[in-house]
């Protein structure tokens, strides 16, 4: 029988685990607004133009709030975002996103953004393609996907069906949760939602384990766990399993045109409500009196007025850059600086003067080393592009027109470290990058080789654009530390209940991006958005 008598440990464990799935609750908005003054006398500062920002943002100004978002670059969007080389325009972070009926896309229609997207569904979720295996899991259909892999597991049918049917329970449970808007009773969460708390504790090696043993099979079952930054001994099974499992039930979608229409969308719901959004401008230092925010200046000595202070920037640099010293504790600033920022990531653009569509399978190609999570992980973090696996983004295949008549375009991918470009770092600062160009056009060509010889005979030859980012291309775009895609790693120890929280100890500053609650991925920022929203309003009424 199962003991009732839960610690208070379990107790925030279970409303840390749930903030990924609660729905905004608009009769509390109202509630809240009901007791605030006039609009005017809030008015809010946001500090980077990511989904997480923009997102919070919309909310904002949808609930009449004046707020100006502040962005260093040109553009919103963060990693969200596209660029130009010749005839091509090219996708910078999106391979697929899961918005269809489920949490992401409610907060997209909570702030009129979701009617003005146009979704394409892939044909596959993705293609995984090993040393002994080459199958595409299928769209919205987790049965069949369970029949696949039988087929090539014959003897593990019993452990792939148990582990996979685990995962889409799990991500029902959430959905369930964010339907009752977070509401439950402490003391039967064990029960109403059994699926959130027997893994709650799991990573997902242990998860893998529970199920299957055939070590080949393994890496199949985890081989989305790039997507998340982290190898299965170190990733937190919820994080992984709620995320799969909602990609094999709704499905994998792209932004047509590309991720950027996303931004667009999201910065243009601030603006038609009367927010601000201030381009080429950068945040320098964020004002504190009496504990509590006033401002912000910029670094063209302007201050903005606050009455709340929304960092979408990386919770490094906000604590230890632009908050003053003695505004926050010691001991909180020390715990921030304990969480260890995520995995970079090198990636390699191609313009082809050839139409390819159709004639390559898949559209997210996943090609596998053969060699396992755990050591790829340690090749990533080395800088062994030789031995990595990798990822073949063929974005012509989603939808007819992706790129102009007579070419094709590709994204090539692969998780990096920071370390291996740590040495280039004060010279690419400074604008001194010979040394850095070679290592980079080196690094280029081992993965246009590799594509080559997996994927796509010939491609060398069919080249007419090519452009790459390293991590320090992520630090200076997105000003993140060692160039982090991800925030702060999801690891057992920085994941839910650990997770840092996006209501600081500064009253009035909140965090709104993948480096706090609940973490990184599209709907994760966006998820963060909402709740920073709501809690700014409990705040304030």
């Amino acid at each position: 029988m199962m003991n009732h008598a839960m610690s208070r440990r379990s107790f925030v464990s279970i409303t840390a685990m749930t903030a990924l799935a609660m729905a905004l609750d608009w009769s509390k908005i109202n509630s809240y607004a009901a007791k605030m003054g006039p609009n005017k006398d809030y008015p809010t500062v946001v500090i980077g133009a990511g989904l997480g920002g923009l997102c919070c943002g919309a909310y904002l100004a949808r609930q009449g709030i004046p707020v100006t978002l502040v962005e260093q670059h040109s553009i919103p969007g963060g990693y969200a975002t596209a660029f130009d080389r010749g005839r091509f325009n090219f996708e910078v972070s999106l391979h697929g996103t899961s918005i269809n009926h489920n949490s992401t896309a409610r907060i997209l229609d909570n702030v009129g953004v979701l009617e003005k997207l146009h979704l394409v569904q892939l044909p596959e979720v993705y293609r995984l393609k090993t040393p002994t295996l080459d199958i595409s899991v299928p769209q919205q259909n987790p049965e069949d996907y369970i029949a696949l892999l039988s087929k090539h597991f014959p003897g593990e049918e019993k452990g792939i069906r148990s582990y996979l049917t685990e995962m889409v329970a799990l991500s029902e449970e959430v959905e369930r949760l964010d339907e009752k808007k977070g509401q439950f009773i402490k003391i039967l969460f064990p029960v109403q939602y059994r699926k959130m708390w027997n893994i709650r504790n799991k990573s997902l090696a242990d998860f893998l384990n529970d199920h299957v043993k055939n070590p080949e099979l393994q890496g199949v079952l985890s081989s989305l766990w790039g997507y998340y930054g982290l190898p299965p001994s170190k990733l937190s099974a919820f994080y992984y399993a709620n995320a799969t499992g909602g990609y094999l039930r709704r499905g994998s979608f792209y932004i047509k045109e590309r991720s950027q229409n996303l931004s667009d969308a999201l910065a243009d719901a601030i603006e038609d409500r009367g927010g601000k959004i201030l381009y080429n401008t950068e945040a320098e230092t964020i004002l504190v009196k009496d504990g509590a925010v006033t401002g912000v200046v910029l670094a063209n000595g302007k201050t903005l007025p606050a009455r709340a202070v929304v960092s979408n920037a990386s919770a490094l640099t906000t604590f230890k850059h632009m908050v003053p010293k003695e505004a926050v504790s010691p001991d909180y600033v020390k715990k921030v600086e304990g969480f260890k920022p995520s995995i970079s990531s090198f990636i390699v653009w191609l313009g082809l003067n050839r139409e390819l569509r159709g004639k390559i399978k898949g559209c997210g190609i996943h090609v596998s080393s053969g060699r396992g999570a755990e050591l790829d992980y340690l090749s990533c973090m080395k800088g062994e592009v030789d031995k990595v696996s990798f990822g073949l983004s063929f974005y012509d295949n989603i939808f007819e027109g992706y790129s102009k008549p007579g070419t094709s375009s590709l994204m090539l991918l692969c998780l990096c470290g920071y370390e291996p470009w740590r040495r280039f770092e004060k010279d690419y600062r400074e604008g001194n990058k010979t040394e850095y160009k070679k290592e980079k056009t080196r690094w280029m060509e081992v993965l246009i080789q590799r594509a080559e010889k997996e994927v796509i005979p010939g491609l060398s030859s069919m080249i007419e654009v090519k452009e790459a980012a390293t991590p320090l291309t992520n630090w200076r775009f997105t000003r993140n530390p060692a160039g982090a895609i991800y925030g702060f790693e999801q690891s057992m120890d920085n994941a839910f209940m650990n997770r840092i929280k996006n209501r600081t100890p500064v009253k009035g500053l909140y965090l709104a991006s993948a480096w706090g609650n609940p973490g990184g991925g599209y709907g994760g920022v966006l998820r963060a958005g909402e709740q920073t929203f709501e809690q700014i309003m409990e705040d304030w009424g």
